[in-house]
C-alpha cells in the first residue's frame, strides 16, 4: 500500500500534520508514507521513521505550468492507494485530483468537494488539550479504523550527534550548565505576530531578574538588528545573561540546542511547536489575532502554558473572528502589556 501525505504550508502546519504519518505507519506497518511538503519546512520532519519519502513542493512548480505538469505526472506515476490532504488548497486540491489514488481525504468545501472520496468539516471547539489544530488533523484518519491507541502528539527526531553538537555549541560559548537555560522567542513571523520590542524587554527584565537564567534568543541572523533592538532596551544586568552572538545555522542545529534548554519562552509560532515536538516545557505569548483554542496544543497549566489578550481582555474581541481582528493587531498589542504577562510567568517559572 502507497499513502501521500499532503501539507503544503509553514512550519508549524508541517509538524502538526506530521501526526498523520506517525498514525498511519502505527496502523499500516508495512505501507510506504510520503510525505508532500514544501522544502523550507523539511528540518522538523527529517529523520522522522515514519515517514518514507519526503516530496519537495518546489517553487519552481508555481512559476512553470511545465514543471507542475510534469510535478503532477510523477505523483500518477507513483500510484498511491490514499491521498490525505491536510492543506486543502489549489496546489493540493490539483495533486490530489490527478493522484489517480482510489481513497482521497480532505475538508469539506462545496466548490472542490468533488476532487474527494470522502471529506471532513474542521470542528470550531477543542474538545482534548491537544487543540483544534491537531484535533482536525485527527479526524483526517477516521476512515481507518485500528485497534491501537492512536498518538496526537507531534515529535522531532533527532540524531545522537545531532544532540551532542548543539551541546559541543553552548560549551564553546562557555554556557554555565548549572543555572537555568532558557531559549527565548523574541520575534514572531511578522510584526502582527511579536510582542512589542519594550513589553518584551520588560519580561527578560523578569526572568533574569527572577530566575538568573541564561537566555538565547531565537531568531534569524536577517533580523540581527530587531534582535539587537530588544537587547538594548533589556537592563543592563538582563544583558549580562543574554547571549545574543549564538546564532543556530540551521534550523536542525536551533533544535540541537534547544533540546539542552530548560525551555522556550516567548512569541506564538513555529519555534514553540518545535520546542513542544522536543517535549520542552514552553510559555507562549500569543499574537492578539491569532486563535488561541487552535494552537495552544498541549497546555497544562505546568510545562505548556499560554497567554492571549483575550484571555485578560475579552470585551475588546467581541464575537469577533481572528481574521476579522488581525488588522487591529498592533492596535490591541498596546492593550497587552508586561503586568498582564507576569503573573502567569511568575508562576510558570517557579516549576520550570
Amino acid at each position: 500500500m502507497k499513502i501521500l501525505v499532503i501539507q503544503q504550508k509553514m512550519i508549524g502546519d508541517v509538524l502538526a500534520s506530521s501526526i498523520l504519518c506517525n498514525n498511519l505507519k502505527l496502523i499500516y506497518p508495512d505501507a510506504q508514507v510520503d510525505y508532500l511538503i514544501y522544502p523550507f519546512t523539511k528540518p522538523v520532519v527529517e529523520n522522522n521513521p515514519n515517514i518514507d519519502h519526503l516530496i519537495l513542493f518546489k517553487d519552481e512548480f508555481r512559476k512553470s505550468k511545465k514543471a507542475l505538469l510534469k510535478f503532477l505526472i510523477s505523483i500518477r506515476k507513483a500510484k498511491y492507494d490514499i491521498v490525505i490532504d491536510a492543506y486543502g488548497k489549489l496546489e493540493s486540491n490539483l495533486v490530489v485530483g490527478m493522484s489517480g489514488a482510489k481513497t482521497k481525504i480532505g475538508w469539506y468545501k462545496s466548490y472542490t468537494n468533488f476532487v474527494y472520496s470522502k471529506t471532513f468539516i474542521e470542528t470550531s471547539k477543542p474538545l482534548t488539550s491537544a487543540g483544534l489544530a491537531i484535533e482536525n488533523r485527527m479526524l483526517l484518519l477516521t476512515p481507518f479504523s485500528s485497534k491501537k491507541q492512536l498518538d496526537n502528539r507531534p515529535k522531532i527526531f533527532l540524531t545522537e550527534e545531532e544532540i551532542a553538537n548543539g551541546k559541543a555549541i553552548l560549551e564553546q560559548h562557555k554556557i554555565d550548565f548549572s543555572k537555568k537555560i532558557y531559549m527565548i522567542g523574541v520575534l514572531g513571523s511578522g510584526k502582527n505576530k511579536t510582542y512589542p520590542f519594550p513589553f518584551m524587554a520588560k519580561v527578560l527584565d523578569f526572568i533574569v531578574a527572577k530566575t538568573d537564567a541564561t537566555l538565547l534568543f531565537n531568531y534569524m541572523p536577517s533580523h540581527l538588528k530587531e534582535a539587537q533592538e530588544i537587547f538594548h532596551l533589556c537592563s543592563p544586568e538582563t544583558q549580562k545573561n543574554i547571549k545574543i552572538d549564538i546564532i543556530p545555522g540551521s534550523i536542525r542545529e536551533f533544535l540541537s540546542i534547544t533540546y539542552h534548554c530548560d525551555a522556550l519562552i516567548g512569541n506564538e509560532g513555529g519555534a514553540v511547536n518545535m520546542a513542544k515536538a522536543l517535549y520542552k516545557p514552553t510559555f507562549t505569548i500569543f499574537s492578539t489575532w491569532i486563535k488561541k483554542e487552535a494552537w495552544n496544543a498541549f497546555e497544562d497549566g505546568t510545562d505548556n502554558v499560554s497567554v492571549h489578550l483575550k484571555d485578560f481582555k475579552p470585551e475588546l474581541y467581541g464575537e469577533k473572528s481572528a481574521k476579522e481582528m488581525k488588522d487591529k493587531a498592533m492596535e490591541l498589542y498596546e492593550n497587552f502589556t508586561p503586568d498582564l504577562v507576569i503573573p502567569s510567568l511568575e508562576k510558570y517559572l517557579e516549576i520550570n
